[in-house]
């Protein structure tokens, strides 16, 4: 795969960039960081600037973000109500806990799509709950772009600086997002843990 993109970048230059980041926000699997360190890589050997690189970035990222955001928008609560009402009882979902969530992102979720764009993949995939609680469409293009232009600049920089060695910077990336997650796959079983102990209390 990393051959594919350098090669799309080497022919199309920033609208590769802005193309392969889209595609990346929509299929996370894509690595951006291979995007953003060989398009910093691309600074020191061709025409093209770090300013450039890093703008074609930030606005494939926000399209490709504003897709999933759509999907979102699909399923809205009254939709996962139906879903719960149909599917709840294997899930051990309840509509007070869609309404739980949604309230909740309502109150936090401007600053939760910010930083989660420095997480690998739910950097991505934070846009779709966005769109699931009709996020107002201003603030989440705000904290969105706010959020990929400053996880952009730095990896943009870093393959600039470190020029043909830019494929280290990946590989600390690689480590990077690993531990990233084990640590959400444990809170996630702190939580269902949590969630379930509080059902019982309840009972």
């Amino acid at each position: 795969m990393e051959t594919w993109i350098t090669d799309i970048m080497n022919e199309f230059g920033y609208m590769g960039v802005l193309f392969l980041i889209a595609l990346e926000n929509i299929f996370p699997p894509i690595p951006s960081e291979v995007i953003l360190t060989f398009g910093g890589f691309m600074t020191t050997t061709t025409n093209l600037s770090i300013f450039g690189v890093v703008i074609s970035a930030t606005a494939g990222s926000v399209v490709g973000a504003i897709v999933l955001y759509i999907i979102g928008l699909q399923l809205d609560v009254e939709r996962l109500e139906k879903i719960v009402d149909r599917w709840g009882h294997v899930l051990r979902i309840t509509k007070k806990d869609v309404h739980k969530a949604d309230a909740w992102f309502d109150k936090y979720g401007p600053w939760t799509v910010f930083f989660c764009r420095f997480i690998p993949l739910i950097r991505s995939l934070i846009s779709i709950p966005a769109g699931m609680s009709n996020m107002n469409v201003g603030l989440f293009l705000l904290f969105t772009t706010l959020g990929t232009f400053i996880w952009n600049i730095v990896l943009v920089n870093l393959g600039a600086s470190v020029g043909s060695s830019w494929e280290d910077i990946v590989n600390y990336m690689d480590i990077y997002s690993n531990v990233i997650y084990v640590v959400l796959f444990i809170l996630l079983i702190v939580l269902v843990f949590l969630y379930f102990k509080k059902r019982r209390k309840k009972k």
